[in-house]
């Protein structure tokens, strides 16, 4: 096995991808890998995309963040560069980082009055590290990935009560996508919460470019 060799690490979750809100628009609930792009759906949007308003929290009591105002991104945000508003008025964002998650709202505004309610959009982002880095992976060598899932607190409602409520779980899977079989000295898992699951195994040399989800 090479010293330096590259661990695929992914998340990997299944769910259901929209919930039915009570507010008359659905609050669409999005799952997204760190690392990767995503879209998020404007289920509001007028004829045009002038009215659209894209605000962001990333905790429950904290400041509101405008994203896109009038259909035009603020260029004075942290991540502006990633960030850009789709034909059908949809918040794109790319390179998703683990401190993306939170809750995101769509608005409309005609001659400044909102039109309708929010359009609501909670993300939720699961991130995957690793305990060692590139340099210090060989043969022989014990490896621990950690995977996390960052959620909005619903109401006070901590990531655990809510994953298990909605009976999401996290899980191992192996490089042909099949669930591992955590047994023997192979693999050991552990887990804090429901949130948070750790895989630990030591690497063999068949392990070389080996991914893990």
């Amino acid at each position: 096995m090479a010293d330096k060799c590259h661990l695929c690490l992914l998340g990997l979750i299944i769910l259901s991808s929209l919930l039915t809100g009570t507010s008359g628009v659905d609050d669409a609930q999005v799952f997204i890998s760190s690392g990767e792009n995503v879209h998020l759906p404007c289920n509001n949007a007028l004829h045009d995309c002038k009215s659209t308003y894209w605000i962001y929290n990333r905790f429950r009591h904290s400041a509101a963040v405008e994203l896109i105002a009038g259909g035009i991104k603020k260029k004075d945000i942290e991540r502006h560069e990633r960030l850009s508003l789709g034909s059908d008025c949809s918040l794109n964002i790319k390179n998703i980082t683990k401190e993306d998650y939170g809750f995101y709202s769509c608005r409309q505004y005609v001659n400044d009055k909102q039109q309708g309610t929010d359009a609501p959009v909670y993300l939720h982002v699961l991130h995957v590290s690793s305990s060692s880095s590139q340099t210090e992976i060989s043969a022989g060598s014990s490896v621990t990935l950690s995977c996390q899932l960052y959620s909005y607190s619903y109401a006070g409602v901590s990531c655990d009560d809510w994953i298990r409520s909605e009976g999401i779980q996290l899980f191992w899977l192996n490089q042909a996508g099949v669930k591992l079989i955590v047994s023997g000295t192979r693999y050991q898992k552990s887990a804090r919460g429901h949130c948070i699951s750790t895989l630990t195994t030591t690497l063999l040399n068949e392990d070389d470019n080996r991914e893990w989800r």
